[in-house]
Order: structure tokens, then sequence, then C-alpha cells
């Protein structure tokens, strides 16, 4: 088991790398600039085997082991930034306005390039690493993961497991953190249109005003899960759009409303999109209005698989000891589509910690430069742990 301090001389590499790909943002699958990258890196180092162009912009690169035999074994990075103005005023800022890595992935992709030049070196393992770096991590359906997946990777490179690594302002660089089961939460979105009739704001009694439904609506989804849910079962509702008139003095035909739900456990989403649509009715026709109602189901549970998950836990303490690792962590209503990887093998999602930064999304984030050594430790230990010679 490597320590920390013998990934110190990548670390300055991959602060390059990251850096580069943090003054140079791309959204989506149209990430191509970044894929040539991370591509150019990888047959630097040696690696023969790079398939491009899958999903779109998605790379696979395998490096074999020189122990004999074994399985294959993934290890996902996410390549993609977000639609946001950058304000963290670093001399490496995002070169194009409205475009910035906000959630780390530039991080993500520099500390897998790190652990990829160093196992190209060594090879002090059996089997077969895949290295997967995902566009369209930020997209909701279809997102870079679940594409990936339906291009068959899993069967098309004989992967057996997956891996997973993302970082976490809230916790201390040289820490990481993870539990077994559910990790992160679902994501599904919902539209409800809701049709009354208009007229003027003078006269609302001769219109039959849907500002007015759209409000008893809100309000009685909140109820869905402070009333109708077991509170020991994590569920959130939230309506994030309101689309009404536009002038002061009409009463509109119709209403716009969107939000989204998230949920830990998957029967959950059943109940979720069922009672909201019997809420928006049930208080719609009370009115006299109609509804439209539309549910999108998004990105699934994350779910961390046991035998995974102990691996992925004995990796990060023998790194860096037992008190910087913490195995059973609340489970987080963010959504990431890594989930549809472990749908497809078993796996583990882990936390690398990026210290004191601001939030993940948020126009001042900015990744944290020291935690690539851990990260990029963490990845080749996590191989050698697995893959052992």
């Amino acid at each position: 088991m490597r320590n920390v301090e013998t990934f110190r001389d990548l670390q300055r590499e991959a602060t390059e790398w990251r850096r580069h790909l943090h003054e140079n943002p791309e959204l989506g699958f149209q990430v191509d600039n970044t894929a040539r990258f991370v591509t150019e890196k990888l047959a630097s180092f040696g690696i023969n085997h790079i398939e491009t162009g899958i999903a779109e912009t998605g790379i696979v690169a395998l490096i074999q082991g020189e122990g004999g035999d074994g399985p294959t074994i993934a290890l996902r990075a996410d390549m993609d930034a977000l639609p946001i103005l950058e304000a963290s005023n670093r001399p490496w800022s995002s070169k194009i306005p409205g475009k910035m890595h906000a959630c780390g992935h530039d991080g993500h992709t520099a500390m897998l390039l790190g652990a990829a030049k160093y196992l190209t070196k060594t090879r002090k393992f059996k089997g077969c690493v895949a290295l997967i770096f995902q566009p369209a991590e930020e997209i909701e359906l279809p997102s870079g993961g679940l594409k990936m997946v339906e291009a068959g990777i899993m069967e098309r490179f004989n992967i057996s497991q997956v891996f997973g690594m993302h970082n976490s302002p809230d916790l201390d660089v040289g820490r990481f953190a993870l539990c077994d089961g559910p990790i992160m939460a679902s994501q599904d979105d919902f539209d409800i249109l809701v049709k009354g009739r208009g007229g003027h704001a003078a006269a609302p009694h001769r219109a039959i005003d849907p500002v007015v439904i759209a409000a008893q609506i809100i309000l009685s989804l909140q109820t869905l899960v402070s009333r109708s849910t077991d509170p020991t079962e994590a569920l959130v509702i939230s309506v994030t759009k309101l689309k009404a008139a536009e002038a002061y003095n009409i009463i509109p035909d119709q209403v716009e409303m969107a939000g989204t739900v998230r949920a830990l456990v998957p029967g959950l989403r059943d109940f979720a999109e069922r009672q909201i649509l019997a809420t928006a009715q049930g208080i719609s026709r009370a009115f006299g209005a109609e509804v439209e109602f539309k549910y999108i189901r998004s990105v699934p549970v994350t779910f961390n698989h046991t035998e995974e998950t102990n691996l992925a836990v004995k990796t990060a303490r023998d790194f860096v000891g037992s008190a910087s690792v913490d195995d059973n962590i609340r489970a987080r209503m963010g959504a990431e589509d890594f989930a549809y990887m472990l749908e497809a093998r078993p796996g583990a999602m882990i936390y690398v910690g990026n210290g004191s930064t601001a939030g993940l999304h948020h126009p001042a984030y900015d990744f944290n430069d020291d935690a690539l050594p851990y990260g990029i430790g963490y990845w080749v230990n996590l191989v050698e742990t697995v893959l052992g010679a």
C-alpha cells in the first residue's frame, strides 16, 4: 500500500492538467476538446487500447496488468462542466463566459489521468483496468452515464466491477467518506399545467383562478412528505418553477408548475408519481379547473454494493488511516448518474475531501488541487487491492 507521498510528483503534473481543463470547460456531450486532451494524455502514457466516440464523446482505455489473467474492473471519471458564469477569481478561471467547472469534474478527470499514468508504468496487478471518461453527467435524460451503459461498455470490455469517486467540499482534504447501500438519491422531474379560466384581476369571481389553485397544490404537496410517508425514508418534493400572467391586472387562463422529486427508496418514486397527480387533480377539480401532468423518471438511486464498498473502505483506510475514513455517512439527496453504472455492475462510489471551498454548483467553487494526490493514490491502491497480483 503506497502512501500519499508517493504521488506528490504526479500532483504537480496533474495540477497543470486540471487547471487547463478548468480554463476550457465544455458542456454535456460536446466535450470534444476535453476528450481530445484526455486521449492524447493516455496515449502519451503508453496506453495502446483507447476507444473514443462512445456515447458521442466518451472514452474507455484499457491497462493490462503484468500479474497474469484476471477480471476487468472499471474506474470512472466525468468530464463535463456547467452553464454557470464563474466567480472564483482564480488565475485559471474559465476562459469561456457562462461555462465553468463548478462540480469538480476537471479534478475527477485529472485524478484518473494521474492514476492511469502511474498504473501504466507499474502494472502491478492481474487482469485489466478499464478507465471510463464520461461526458454529460450534468445532463438529466439521457445522461452520459446512461448512454455509455446503453452503448454496451460493460459487456464490450468484460467489466465485472465499477468504481466512482466524487469530491466533497464539506470534507477535509485527506479524508474519504462513503456508506453501504444508498449513498445518493434518485431524481425525477414533474410538470403540472393548471388550466382555469382567465379574466380581469378586479373580477376574480368571473374567473377560475389557476394561481390560487397552484398555490393550494404547492402547499398540499408538502404534506406528501410530512404526513404521508415514513419519516425514516427520505423523500423530497420541491416545486422549483412557476409561470403565470405577465401583467398586474390579469388572471391567466393557466399556470405552469414544475419541480423535482428525490428519494432513497425506489418505491417512493412510484408513490410520488401517483400522489402528485392525485393531489393536483383533486384540488383543481374542486375549483372547477383541469390539470395536465407529466412525470419524468431521470436518475435512479446511487446504490453502493456491499462487497465493493468493503473493498473501497479497506483501500481508503490502508491509504490514509482509519481515522480519516467515514464508512457510515448519511446518504445525500443529490443525484449522480454513476447510478446507471452501479445498476449494470456491482461497485461503489466514494467521496474524497475537497476542503473548505464553495459548494458544488456555486459560481465561486474551485477544485482543490491539494486533493489530487489523494484521489490518484486511492485509485492506484484500489486497483492493487482488488486485482492484487
